[in-house]
């Protein structure tokens, strides 16, 4: 498999990490969106929400439960946004699930 975030995952490319357990690895996106701007990524490969199941979505759970953990760790007490970005019409660049964390500033209405 040719997945870049697998490879991040099993440490092959390096990350700046902001949080890992054994299910989940929080990264900063290297592209940044906004001033605080978040990857979290299941270590199991999972394509996209299309393929959550009642196999895999107890991985999607817990990472949900770590978000605000680590929002508040960063100081995103104030808010932030989450984006999950699914297939090539929603603009998936990464077929690997992930779920985009963005703060520290005020964010904009439109998502674009």
């Amino acid at each position: 498999m040719d997945c870049v975030f697998c490879k991040i995952v099993k440490g092959e490319i390096p990350s700046k990490k902001v949080y890992e357990d054994e299910k989940v690895l929080a990264i900063y996106d290297i592209h940044p969106r906004a001033k605080t701007h978040i990857l979290f990524l299941p270590k199991e490969h999972i394509a996209s929400a299309m393929e959550i199941n009642e196999q895999n979505s107890q991985v999607i759970a817990h990472i949900f439960e770590c978000i605000p953990k680590v929002a508040e760790q960063l100081g995103l007490q104030n808010g932030f946004r989450i984006v999950n970005n699914c297939g090539k019409h929603g603009f998936q660049t990464v077929m690997h699930i992930h779920f985009h964390v963005m703060g520290g500033q005020q964010l904009k209405e439109e998502m674009g």
